[in-house]
């Protein structure tokens, strides 16, 4: 079963229009959703999340219209904000109390054991944590209720990179049940190219790519060279160009290359970089 099901999603405010987007989460996987400020990455997980209202199109959970699944189905997705806020005043310890009563499925084990990995005090107040450690507590919280989806909007925001390695492991465990899923946006793009199966790239209110993240390794290469060879290249080969002091940096389909070039390894920050340039 798909854990997420995107189709013909719309969104239009006054100065920016999201989609339409279409886009699908295996179950068992992971999705990187990654764009500059402003792309539509938080209007896309809101919409997700049924907390503003489509223009067009179906978000779809599990099987389920998204607008059935909450709060209903609150149980089955785990939730963190790129602002996670609990009330100032609270410990952790408090909001495992709280969250007790608010989910079904709430395991006091496990959020212990979340609590007692991040290295969080248990009796110290929110206002008091760090953004790091307010992340933490998000993630610690959308672990605990025996979610099956994870929609998380920069996770690893405020951690050093110790703590974004430990989170990135965390994500991975938590997909080894293969009935489980994420949807991971970040600027972090070096976390989502350890961590994702998936990437979903959105410039611009537009999704310009949604690929298993190892076909895109092997879909499309970077050639590095003068000016002057950078010139004798088919335009229609070209997906987006970066010029240095020292020559151009090309990004190119692979099939599209012309014969005997040699193509190097693309990354993902430099596929997002060089395709974002290009579609200004």
């Amino acid at each position: 079963m798909n854990a997420l099901e995107i189709r013909s999603l719309q969104k239009e405010y006054k100065e920016f229009t999201l989609g339409p987007l279409d886009l699908t989460l295996p179950a068992g996987t992971i999705m990187g959703l990654i764009g500059e400020n402003g792309a539509g990455k938080t209007t896309t997980i809101k919409l997700i999340l049924d907390m503003i209202k489509r223009d067009g199109g179906e978000v779809r959970l599990f099987g389920r219209d998204n607008r059935e699944s909450f709060p209903l189905g609150k149980e089955d997705v785990g939730v963190v904000l790129d602002e996670v806020n609990f009330s100032e005043c609270l410990t952790a310890r408090e909001v495992g109390k709280i969250m007790r009563a608010v989910f079904r499925n709430w395991d006091d084990a496990a959020y212990r054991e979340l609590l007692t990995r991040f290295e969080l005090p248990e009796k110290q107040k929110f206002k008091e944590f760090s953004l790091g450690m307010k992340k933490k507590l998000g993630i610690a919280v959308a672990l605990s209720h025996r979610a099956r989806l994870l929609v998380l909007d920069e996770p690893t925001g405020g951690l050093d990179p110790v703590g974004r390695d430990e989170v990135v492991d965390i994500f991975s465990e938590f997909t080894r049940d293969e009935s489980h899923a994420v949807l991971i946006s970040s600027h972090i793009v070096s976390d989502l190219e350890k961590l994702c199966d998936y990437i979903a790239f959105l410039h611009k209110g537009k999704l310009m790519l949604c690929e298993e993240k190892d076909r895109l390794y092997e879909e499309y290469g970077v050639v590095r060279c003068s000016a002057e060879d950078f010139a004798a290249l088919e335009p229609s080969a070209l997906l987006g160009k970066r010029e240095t002091p020292y020559g151009v940096e090309a990004l190119i389909k692979r099939e599209d290359a012309p014969r005997g070039m040699e193509l190097g390894r693309v990354d993902i920050e430099e596929l997002f970089v060089l395709m974002a340039k290009e579609a200004k």
